[in-house]
C-alpha cells in the first residue's frame, strides 16, 4: 500500500489522482490532502477518501472545518502545505498545485525524505537547479505527471542515458492553434478555455493557448532528464496521440502514444516500475487514421522561444518569466487585459529584469515578487 499526500486535490489533476486511487484502492491510499478555497469541493472529496490531515488556504476556513470534522487535523496557508509535505508516514507527495506555490512544498518533501510525483511544472521552471541539488543530496526521486514528460520517462525505460540523442516534446497548439496573430486580438476567455483535446485547469489551458506551457515543459524536461536545451525540440501534433518521443544515437525514435487522458501519466508516476490495469478504451489508430506533425512557428508563438532563451541563461530569468505569466494569465481570465497582452508583459519582464544568479530560496522569492509587481503595474496601465 503506497501512502500519498495530495496537494491541489480540488483541481483537475487532483481529482483525477483521486479517481486513480479509488480505482486501485488495494495499491494506494491518500493520507493527507490540500485544497485552496474550494471548500464545497473539499466536502465532496472527504466523502470519497478518509484522511487525517487537510490544508486549506485561509485560517478561518481551517478553524470552521475543524469543528465540522473533529477527527481531522486542519492546517492553512503556505506553512500548512510545507508542514503536510514534511509529515512522517507517507511515501509520495503528489504535487498538483498551480504556480510558484508548488515550489516550497516540493523542497520540503524532498528534504524530509519523500519522493515527489510532480504535476506542478512551475517547481522546476522557477527553481530547477535547487530542486536538482536537493534530489542529489537527499537521494530522492521525482516522477513526472505531465503527459509529455511521462511519455519521455516511459520511452527512456531500459535505455542508457549515454545513448540518448534528442527529446521531442509534442504540442497540440492549444485553443488558437489555427488563428493568425491578427485574429488573436479580440479572442475571449471562453474561447481560450475551449481546448480541443485536453480537459485541464483554467490557468494551464490559457498557457497552452499561447504556448507558454510548452516553453515551461522544455525547461522542465531540461531538469528532469538532465538534457541541454540544444537537444530538446518541440513538434506540433494536433491529434495529441503521440505524447512525446525520444531519439537515440542509432537514430531510432521511440514514441509513447495514448488517448489524451491524464489518468494514465498520473497512474504511471505512482505505479512505476509496475504498470496497472486501466478500464478506459484502447487507443484506436485505425479510427484516427492520420497523424500530423510540423515545426512550431516561433514568430506565431514568441513565448516558446522566450522560454528557451530564459532557460539557457538561467539565473532569475525563469522565475521572473513564470511570475509575470501567472499575473498576466490571471488578468486575462479576469477580463482586465487582452490575450495578446500576456505575451507583451512576459517578454518585457524578462528583458527588463536585472540578471541575478539564484543560489537560495530567498533569491527565487525576490525574483517571483519582482515579476509579479512588474506585471501588475503593466496591467494597471492597460486598465486605465
Amino acid at each position: 500500500m503506497k501512502r500519498l499526500v495530495l496537494l491541489g486535490a480540488s483541481g483537475s489533476i487532483g481529482m483525477q489522482t483521486i479517481d486513480v486511487v479509488l480505482h486501485h484502492s488495494d495499491e494506494y491510499m491518500i493520507r493527507a490532502l490540500g485544497v485552496g478555497k474550494n471548500i464545497e469541493k473539499l466536502r465532496e472529496i472527504l466523502k470519497l477518501v478518509s484522511v487525517d490531515t487537510v490544508c486549506v488556504q485561509d485560517p478561518e476556513d481551517a478553524e470552521a472545518l475543524a469543528e465540522e470534522y473533529p477527527s481531522i487535523r486542519f492546517l492553512s496557508g503556505e506553512e500548512g502545505l510545507c508542514e503536510m509535505a514534511r509529515l512522517d508516514g507517507y511515501d509520495v507527495l503528489v504535487n498538483a498545485l498551480v504556480g510558484f506555490a508548488g515550489f516550497l512544498p516540493t523542497i520540503a518533501a524532498i528534504e524530509s525524505g519523500h519522493d515527489v510525483a510532480l504535476a506542478n511544472k512551475e517547481t522546476l521552471v522557477v527553481g530547477g537547479q535547487l530542486v536538482y541539488e536537493a534530489l542529489q543530496k537527499y537521494g530522492r526521486r521525482l516522477y513526472p505527471i505531465d503527459s509529455e514528460h511521462s511519455a519521455i520517462f516511459q520511452c527512456l525505460q531500459g535505455n542508457e542515458k549515454s545513448a540518448l540523442k534528442r527529446l521531442i516534446i509534442t504540442a497540440s497548439g492549444g485553443s488558437f492553434r489555427n488563428k493568425t496573430r491578427e485574429e488573436l486580438k479580440d479572442v475571449t476567455v471562453e474561447q481560450a478555455l475551449a481546448h480541443p483535446n485536453w480537459s485541464m485547469g483554467a490557468k494551464i489551458t490559457i498557457d497552452s493557448a499561447d504556448m507558454m506551457n510548452k516553453g515551461f515543459e522544455v525547461i522542465e524536461a531540461h531538469w528532469l532528464f538532465d538534457v541541454d536545451y540544444d537537444h530538446i525540440d518541440v513538434l506540433m501534433h494536433e491529434e495529441s496521440v503521440v505524447h512525446s518521443m525520444v531519439e537515440f544515437c542509432d537514430r531510432s525514435v521511440i514514441a509513447q502514444m495514448g488517448t489524451p487522458d491524464m489518468r494514465l501519466p498520473i497512474q504511471y508516476a505512482l505505479s512505476w516500475p509496475k504498470r496497472l490495469e486501466r478500464d478506459e478504451e484502447s487507443l484506436d489508430l485505425a479510427a484516427i487514421g492520420t497523424l500530423h506533425f510540423h515545426k512550431p512557428d516561433v514568430r506565431r508563438f514568441p513565448l516558446l522561444s522566450l522560454a528557451y532563451e530564459a532557460g539557457r541563461k538561467g539565473g532569475n530569468l525563469t522565475a521572473v518569466m513564470n511570475a509575470a505569466n501567472e499575473a498576466a494569465n490571471l488578468a486575462f481570465r479576469q477580463g482586465k487585459i487582452p490575450f495578446t497582452a500576456i505575451e507583451d508583459i512576459v517578454i518585457t519582464a524578462v528583458n527588463k529584469v536585472p540578471f541575478r544568479e539564484v543560489t537560495c530560496i530567498d533569491d527565487l522569492v525576490k525574483a517571483d515578487q519582482w515579476g509579479k509587481e512588474f506585471a501588475e503595474e503593466w496591467i494597471r496601465r492597460i486598465e486605465k
